[in-house]
């Protein structure tokens, strides 16, 4: 989950680029190998990441006992608002078992449903940080002439925390964060984790069986919808502003039915065409606006009081005053686009327009 702000809007290169948690749970692990097997835990630990681009880690903490060995990485992401941000990820290594085995230690969570990248009961380690991780600890192994059997528990100290502000417990995932990233490199506001989840959200539904699922631009929205419709927990996506990537994957991945819910003016935006909704990246055309107002009946002066508006909500304002019914059209021409960039034989698409005190205004 990530935590969006007016930072949001520097440029990409004034912005300092992270570690995912799989990188660091990576780095961990390689260290924590080549301690048990050396009696000395390389300080900084390099990996490769996926990319090719090395990187390079120094142990927070540092644990070497007769049959295991642990070290700790603090998780920078940079500039990215991420809520795991700082936290320690630990990695705890020992031989035993076949091959490169996976264990979730405390603050990691376990999947519980079907649908998420891995099957119910394993840890909450995605495949690509177990390949990293695999890969790694392997080329330690090898590199000193020993077997490549090993245990291999990820911690995350203060993880069931964290995971309460993220989607962990509503996608099925219990008792911590997951371990994730797929390139090792945390691009600030590329909002990935938070993408991820949507993607997650729709599998977990697609695996229940789930006909209808709802993504919503807030928290505002999202109750509104629970009030309007008769759906279980898990149908409900906090879409935030990525309209785009909730479209996409379900273009690729359908469910027989999408309802939208968001304030007025994320949905004006929409309507205009944009996929990303967040204020720093697409913005209210009131030229626009006005234009719709017209197809409505709009009179001259009221055009260009809409032209002259600050803000969608007192558009909105006007147009009620007017009698004119503009939430409606944009639900209508949201609702249009949504349906074109899916599959309509697959996926069919509906709008509700939702105002600041969580009334639904106007459905598609």
């Amino acid at each position: 989950m990530i935590n969006m702000s007016a930072d949001s809007q520097k440029q990409p290169d004034q912005l300092r680029r992270g570690w995912t948690t799989g990188a660091c749970a990576t780095a961990a692990a390689s260290a924590a190998i080549e301690a048990l097997i050396t009696g000395e835990f390389p300080d900084p630990i390099s990996i490769t990441l996926p990319g090719g681009q090395r990187a390079s880690f120094a142990l927070a903490t540092e644990e070497l006992g007769e049959t295991s060995a642990q070290c700790g990485i603090i998780k920078d992401a940079g500039d990215d608002p991420d809520v795991t941000h700082g936290a320690m990820i630990i990695a705890r290594v020992e031989f035993g078992g076949e091959g490169i085995q996976f264990f979730a230690g405390e603050g990691v969570g376990t999947f519980t449903k079907p649908g998420l990248p891995l099957p119910p009961g394993e840890p909450a380690i995605n495949p690509v940080p177990r390949k990293m991780i695999t890969e790694h600890v392997t080329n330690v192994c090898e590199r000193h002439s020993v077997t490549p059997s090993v245990k291999v528990t990820i911690s995350v100290p203060q993880g069931k925390e964290i995971a309460q502000k993220t989607w962990n417990p509503r996608l099925g995932i219990v008792g911590g964060i997951s371990i994730l990233g797929t390139t090792g490199i945390v691009v600030p506001y590329s909002c990935a984790a938070w993408i991820h989840s949507i993607h997650r959200g729709i599998d977990v539904a697609r695996a229940e069986g789930l006909m209808h699922v709802v993504g919503s631009t807030g928290d505002t929205s999202e109750k509104a919808a629970m009030t309007h419709l008769d759906l279980p927990i898990e149908a409900y996506l906090d879409m935030g502003d990525f309209a785009g990537g909730l479209l996409k994957y379900l273009k690729k991945n359908p469910v027989p039915r999408l309802t939208i819910a968001g304030g007025f003016a994320k949905l004006v935006k929409l309507a205009q065409g944009h996929l990303d909704l967040h204020s720093g990246r697409s913005q209210v055309d009131f030229n626009w606006l006005a234009k719709e107002a017209k197809t409505l009946g709009a009179k001259d002066l009221l055009c260009v009081e809409i032209l002259d508006a600050k803000t969608a909500k007192h558009v909105l304002e006007l147009c009620q005053e007017a009698n004119l019914d503009i939430a409606a059209r944009v639900a209508s021409l949201a609702n249009t686009k949504a349906q074109s960039l899916l599959d309509p034989s697959q996926t069919k698409t509906d709008i509700l327009v939702v105002d600041r005190k969580g009334a639904i205004i106007a459905k598609s």
